[in-house]
């Protein structure tokens, strides 16, 4: 019984061959989530926005369901947890403009005279 002999070592500086498998993908929720939750901060001033804080919540949820049903095919809980928290600041802190505006603790009235 003969044996071939086993290839040469690959030179130096050669490329190395592709290792099997797929890198894990960002979940577009994730991706979502973050950035709704950070345009629901930006927009506090507009209280009407808080439309995106609530999808930020929605979407972050969403997405690390996902993201753990998924076996490591998508990435990105990190993401999705950032655009949760930054959704319940983005509420919080509408609620709270809202509680002051309504005790007359900030002033809405732009009244201003120089006479």
């Amino acid at each position: 019984m003969s044996y071939s002999e086993p290839p040469p070592p690959p030179q130096y500086g050669a490329p190395v061959p592709p290792q099997g498998g797929v890198p894990p993908k960002n979940s577009g929720k994730a991706i979502g989530s973050l950035v709704t939750g950070l345009v629901g901060l930006l927009t506090i001033c507009c209280g009407f926005l808080v439309v995106t804080s609530i999808v930020a919540i929605v979407l972050g949820f969403l997405a690390r369901k996902e993201i753990r049903a998924s076996n490591g095919a998508l990435k990105g809980d990190g993401m999705a947890l950032a655009g949760i928290i930054t959704g319940f600041v983005g509420v919080a802190m509408v609620i709270v403009s809202i509680i002051l505006v309504a005790t007359g603790a900030i002033d809405t009235n732009f009244n201003y005279s120089t006479s």
